[in-house]
């Protein structure tokens, strides 16, 4: 999905929770961005063949599984936008803590 797509979904999640403030949008905007990546990231990582580990040669030449690093991007924007849809008051935690 793209950014804009993104940021119109996330604000309409934020004002059917209630926790929507116009000085969010930045944050949104932030947001929409990160989980734009990690769809790109998803794409990538489905295209690949959707393995968790790949062989990577180094410059030594020697061969090791490492993990896909479509996976480990995936993995890393889900906990960056976990902390933003928190703070947007979009988890149960968070719309709690607002």
């Amino acid at each position: 999905m793209t950014k804009s797509k993104w940021k119109n979904k996330i604000k309409k999640a934020c004002i059917e929770a209630g926790t929507y403030q116009k000085y969010f949008d930045s944050i949104i905007d932030t947001l929409a961005g990160i989980l734009e990546i990690r769809d790109k990231a998803q794409e990538k990582f489905e295209q690949s063949g959707g393995n968790p580990v790949v062989m990577h040669t180094n410059k030594g030449g020697a061969t090791n599984m490492i993990k896909n690093p479509a996976l480990v991007a995936i993995m890393d924007c889900n906990s960056q936008a976990l902390a933003y849809w928190r703070d947007l008051g979009l988890t149960p935690a968070g719309l709690r803590r607002l």
